[in-house]
């Protein structure tokens, strides 16, 4: 399939560019040019299909919606255990390294069933199309966008499929970086397709070569790899099926620090600007509520997945930097317990509602 793509490839560095604003909150603040100072290049036919127009601004306008980190990354783990019924038996959370830049990256990874060419555009898209063919992309689900622009200016997704006999692998990228930098107004998502044949893997092009090639380009600019080969060597990750979700140009804070702090548990990986309220209490009462749970997950994020769901999965773990993440359920831990038992009053001009 082509790239869900309006607006134009042009301005593209050597490499990724970071924002001139790297705090999330700020970064919704840019204007894009208007039609009369775009260059005739920005703009791509749009073919034979209506397509709504959206602004670059949604994604983080869109990604708002998480307040916090962790409800973020809780949006991606749940991606992950919706696939559970597709075989899934893990989701990994681990730092990797921008080899462009040294910065780190946030990964996820599962082993689900993997996401087809038009299934990664249904997880990508923003796009409207009053037709449903294999050109066209249509409108799609939420939590995607708004969980990894939360977490970062940009993501790509690498993603294996079987579907019958078929074998695909997808890449797909979604940069506010790439956005802001060439100045679009209106969001450009790329996407590679290849498929195995006779052990090796090719080129999948639905479109147009020029299409493909375009994209590949785009990616290369502006994603962490350099190469198709870089591309490719991260699904050697993935074996048979599986996907990988790469979150770069973190977010950082107000003093220019990141926003996940891998740095001071290499088992964890924490909020850095969480409040620790214990302030009135004495040193011995600091220390107790300090390791109880209800505290450790405003800021661990070993802590919050521990309990982030009630059941406990059997054949399912969560690995959070290399060591499996120990379920615990909240509610064995609640200290002081009280039943209320709930008895509605009426009073004498209430109205009544029947049942129905």
């Amino acid at each position: 399939m082509p790239a869900a793509m309006a607006g134009g490839s042009g301005g593209m560095g050597s490499g990724p560019r970071s924002l001139d604003c790297r705090s999330f909150w700020k970064a919704g603040a840019f204007e894009a040019p208007s039609a009369a100072t775009r260059e005739s290049h920005d703009v791509l036919e749009t073919g034979d299909f209506d397509r709504a127009r959206v602004h670059p601004k949604f994604l983080h306008t869109n990604a708002t919606s998480h307040k916090w980190a962790f409800g973020a990354i809780a949006e991606l783990l749940d991606n992950a255990v919706d696939e559970i019924c597709n075989g899934a038996t893990f989701v990994k959370v681990d730092k990797s390294i921008n080899l462009k830049d040294s910065s780190p990256m946030l990964v996820f990874q599962d082993d689900g069933g993997g996401m087809d060419p038009e299934g990664v555009r249904q997880c990508m898209s923003l796009g409207f199309s009053t037709k449903k063919s294999k050109t066209t992309i249509g409108q799609y689900g939420n939590g995607f966008k708004t969980s990894t622009m939360r977490l970062g200016a940009d993501a790509i997704v690498f993603t294996r499929a079987i579907r019958g006999s078929n074998v695909t692998l997808s890449v797909g990228l979604l940069s506010y970086t790439f956005l802001r930098r060439t100045m679009k107004d209106d969001i450009v998502v790329p996407v590679l397709d290849f498929q195995i044949q006779d052990d090796h893997i090719v080129p999948l092009v639905y479109g147009s070569q020029g299409d493909w090639d375009s994209s590949l380009k785009i990616i290369l600019d502006w994603s962490p790899f350099s190469s198709m080969g870089e591309l490719l060597q991260q699904f050697k990750d993935i074996e048979s099926h599986g996907t990988k979700v790469v979150i770069y140009d973190l977010w950082m804070n107000d003093d220019g620090l990141l926003e996940l702090d891998f740095d001071d548990d290499d088992e964890d990986i924490l909020l850095r600007d969480q409040a620790k309220a214990t302030a009135g209490t004495t040193k011995i009462q600091k220390e107790i509520i300090e390791q109880h749970i209800s505290h450790r997950l405003r800021f661990s994020l070993r802590a919050y997945t521990s309990i982030l769901y009630l059941k406990k999965y059997a054949n399912f773990q969560i690995i959070l930097r290399g060591k499996v993440v120990e379920h615990i359920n909240i509610a064995h831990d609640l200290k002081f317990k009280k039943i209320f038992t709930y008895k509605p009053q009426v009073t004498h001009d209430s109205q009544v509602v029947s049942k129905c």
